[in-house]
């Protein structure tokens, strides 16, 4: 059965980047209309508190202007000052005036920090008025400058030498303006509130068509390819599932055509090994005869007969090879295991075939290593992978056996690592992926091989039916290396197929 996806947290699912998206929308919305709503108020609010104060600052020095004495004394001056900050109802005007050098202010002993010279200069310099904004001491001010002008008797007016200075806190403007902005963030959190409710609606409505979609994309994964989607409506997520639903039908058909002609193919296969296994036994038969007569005919006729030996018996290992992965192909291939003592296993193998005196032997003592395991099939693993050895290596062939624990469910699981090294040139690294494959050529131009070309694919299936491992690499020290790991179940487990 296919293993079940693990499912994980929607960290960065559709849903979060939905809720994300409307409420970076809903504050970024709000943001900028608070700032231009803010900055429109705030100038309002400083523009109306300056005009008031530049408007009765200039009344009350009109007011005053017939009544100075030229050239003024000090106590003129100080005068001058205190009945122009008079003019503030509320009683926080602070004024400086200044003339030709001297100056004065309303209250005694004011520094007058917050007057800027630049706005000195500029006040002095018969500009009708100027003004500042200045912060001093963490508290906002406005400071305003105007020079007192005299009217002539040509209705023209002429600069007196006085300049007037004033400051103004302005304690009730920054008090508005802060409120603006508390009101401004209080607005923010009720919209980006509004704009997450929202945002998860549109994701309610996106998202369960989208896991409707999902689940349906897992259960093809699964192999259930009649699996279809319910198609609401006539919007884009309508088209996704009519397209999802035209794929799976093409799949769906498309597998099934595919599974008819493996199936076709394998059957062929098996009824053509079938058919040529009773005339290759005739041939068999008869090759036999023919060589043992060999030896009394021409050189010729000798040497034809023996090419047909040859490629009859090359044939007949073709036929059982065929067979054999047909069988597999099939399912219908089952192990029947056995106690077995596997260091005199692979010597028998070696034995049978008399290896003895071409593949050196690192095997464990007798009885040292035994488990259950299918006799013919570990024959035929072992057996292919020395053959491959020797065909396509160099002598001297290496075949060890070893045993090993790993840890398992229930327990640690006995393992048997079989390896064959030989001391040819190694293996290419681009046929490495693809040295089980079946009929897999190396070199595209050789047209067949000593052997079947199957091999190690059928070696390859052996290994797996027993639930172990095989891979191909190159020793670092040269040649082909092979490693097969098989498990070896405990006595009682019961035969698997």
């Amino acid at each position: 059965m296919p293993r079940r996806r693990q499912r994980l947290p929607l960290v960065g699912g559709l849903r979060v980047r939905l809720v994300v998206a409307f409420g970076l929308v809903a504050v970024v919305a709000a943001l900028s209309t608070g700032a231009l709503t803010f900055r429109q108020a705030r100038t309002g609010i400083l523009q109306q508190s300056q005009d008031t104060v530049i408007r009765l600052l200039r009344d009350r020095v009109n007011a005053l202007a017939p009544g100075l004495v030229l050239p003024p004394g000090r106590q003129d001056l100080e005068s001058f000052a205190t009945q122009v900050a008079q003019g503030d109802p509320s009683g926080k005007w602070r004024v400086l005036v200044t003339y030709r050098g001297m100056s004065a202010t309303s209250v005694p002993e004011d520094p007058f920090d917050e007057l800027t010279p630049a706005l000195r200069t500029a006040a002095t310099a018969h500009t009708p008025t100027v003004f500042q904004r200045v912060t001093t001491g963490g508290r906002a001010a406005l400071v305003v400058g105007m020079p007192v002008m005299f009217a002539s008797a040509h209705n023209d007016r002429r600069p007196s030498g006085f300049t007037v200075f004033l400051t103004v806190p302005q304690t009730g403007e920054t008090s508005a303006v802060q409120a603006l902005v508390t009101s401004m963030g209080r607005a923010t959190v009720p919209a980006v509130a509004l704009a997450v409710l929202l945002a998860l609606l549109a994701a309610r409505g996106v998202l369960r068509p989208v896991r409707e979609l999902r689940r349906a994309t897992r259960h093809i994964a699964e192999g259930r390819l009649d699996t279809r989607l319910a198609v609401h409506g006539s919007d884009e997520l309508a088209d996704l599932s009519h397209a999802f639903n035209e794929t799976a039908a093409a799949l769906e058909e498309s597998i099934a055509e595919l599974r008819r002609m493996e199936a076709k193919a394998r059957r062929f296969a098996a009824d053509v090994s079938h058919e040529l296994r009773t005339p290759l036994a005739a041939m068999s038969v008869v090759t036999d005869i023919l060589d043992e007569d060999a030896a009394g005919l021409d050189p010729d006729t000798a040497s034809a007969v023996r090419l047909i030996s040859e490629e009859t018996a090359h044939l007949a290992r073709l036929v059982e090879d065929l067979m054999e992965i047909s069988r597999f192909d099939a399912g219908a291939a089952a192990l029947h295991l056995d106690e077995i003592d596997l260091a005199e296993s692979l010597q028998r193998t070696l034995s049978s075939r008399a290896w003895q005196d071409s593949v050196a032997t690192q095997l464990p003592p007798p009885g040292a290593l035994r488990g259950r395991v299918d006799p013919r099939r570990l024959d035929v693993i072992v057996a292919n992978l020395i053959g491959n050895a020797l065909r396509h290596g160099a002598p001297p062939i290496q075949l060890s056996l070893s045993g090993h624990r790993r840890p398992a469910p229930g327990g640690a699981q006995r393992w048997a690592v079989i390896e064959v090294l030989d001391s040819g040139p190694g293996v290419p690294e681009s046929v490495l992926p693809h040295i089980f494959d079946r009929f897999y050529k190396s070199d595209t131009a050789r047209t067949r091989t000593e052997g079947s070309g199957l091999g190690l694919a059928i070696t390859a299936e052996n290994v797996h039916l027993h639930g172990g491992t095989i891979r191909a690499a190159n020793h670092p020290g040269g040649g082909a290396l092979l490693t097969v790991e098989l498990p070896l179940p405990e006595a009682g487990e019961e035969d698997r197929s």
